[in-house]
């Protein structure tokens, strides 16, 4: 059956896409959108860099919009890990500190972590997460276990990048500010995914991709900074929002706004592609997100059980990402080949997805995404393979 949306992604047709996650997939009428500004940026430079700042409110106004969130508290970053790097950058731990992280984290994210801990003196201290597991509360329980007097600050995902986990930041979140602890989440995953509600989460610090699942061009993604901490909140590069004029615009915004010549092109757009999804299909953006969700958890039982493997995760955690354990001998399989599964899967059957070794036993698993775009047919061409290798 053909897919009625597809036709708006530039999408190779001979390519089997299972992997939005890693890097999203940009609307042709976004792209469009993004080279005109283009265009319009390199006629006149230094007009359309005068300008920008209208361009980048406009943006940052949907978004508020979009993720709950006043405008005021959102500045544009160009992706999550630069977002969490800015939140840690701006931290001044002290020597003996403990700053707490789970083992899901994201690799650049737990570089930045380790790397500022090991700049002051601080104790990086890993929360293990049982994977597979019975529920959320084993998240909960694994945090709070690993916090001591010492704890000052902690990075947990909103829905882990190895794991397609969605954790339970609702819950984790007020029960460590309690104890004092400063919280960033790291939503790389979740705009466009969940629906959000910034205000209300109240995390310290809170940054999301906009390239991944609201489909916005490389490049677009912020940072949430509660208001109270936004003076002390710098961008990894300081420029001339430093020392800017603040009687009209707050410093937060004018340093996050301008870290030197760059391409506004990609947060210039964010408004046009929220716009966009929303109207694509009936029902908008939840709609959106829960077909994408429906679609996630059938293509992972079904899988699953083709792949004769256990589900790691109650349906409760999954959004619209999943893992999905493959077959023990496949690995055994591909190494006679002198190859990788996924290699064999990308070279050989036009399957892109990406093949995640977990050390916990578990072995190699594939990590399945939705969107609106992707049809039964292509995870069925997944069994295909798998079956034939």
């Amino acid at each position: 059956m053909e897919n009625p949306y597809r036709r708006h992604w530039t999408l190779d047709p001979e390519v089997v896409f299972l992997n939005h996650g890693s890097y999203g997939a940009c609307p042709a009428r976004i792209q469009l959108k993004q080279q005109e500004l283009r265009q319009e940026l390199e006629r006149e430079p230094v007009r359309f860099m005068g300008h920008r700042t209208a361009l980048l409110d406009r943006s940052r106004s949907r978004l508020a919009e979009f993720v709950g969130a006043d405008a005021q508290d959102l500045a544009f970053v160009p992706n999550a890990t630069h977002g969490v790097n800015a939140a840690i950058g701006s931290q001044r731990w002290k020597a003996g500190d403990q700053v707490l992280v789970t083992d899901h984290e994201y690799n650049a994210c737990r570089n930045a972590l380790d790397f500022a801990a090991k700049r002051w003196g601080a104790e990086v201290v890993v929360a293990t997460i049982p994977f597979p597991l019975k529920d959320s509360q084993q998240v909960v329980d694994a945090l709070l276990e690993k916090v001591t007097p010492r704890t000052v600050f902690c990075l947990v995902d909103h829905l882990t990048s190895p794991t397609a986990l969605k954790l339970p930041v609702e819950e984790i979140v007020p029960q460590l500010q309690a104890k004092g602890i400063r919280v960033l989440v790291d939503g790389a995953h979740a705009p466009g995914q969940l629906p959000l509600n910034l205000k209300k989460l109240g995390a310290d610090y809170y940054t999301g991709n906009l390239h991944k699942w609201a489909c916005a061009p490389k490049g677009s993604a912020f940072l949430y900074v509660r208001r109270e901490l936004q003076e002390e909140t710098h961008p990894v590069t300081i420029s001339h929002g430093y020392n800017a004029d603040t009687s009209h615009r707050s410093r937060f915004l004018q340093e996050f706004d301008w870290t030197g010549t760059f391409d506004p092109t990609a947060w210039g757009c964010v408004a046009d592609v929220l716009d966009f999804m929303e109207d694509l299909v009936d029902g908008g953006w939840l709609a959106i997100m829960q077909h994408n969700h429906q679609l996630a958890l059938a293509m992972r039982s079904m899988l699953a059980k083709e792949f004769g493997s256990v589900l790691p995760a109650p349906e409760s955690m999954i959004g619209t990402m999943a893992a999905v354990v493959l077959p023990r001998d496949l690995e055994a399989r591909v190494k006679k080949k002198h190859t990788s599964i996924y290699a064999e899967l990308h070279n050989q059957w036009g399957i892109q997805i990406p093949v995640i070794p977990w050390p916990q036993s578990v072995g190699w698993m594939v990590r399945i995404s939705t969107h609106i775009y992707n049809t039964e047919e292509d995870y069925w061409k997944l069994v295909e393979a798998v079956r034939a290798i």
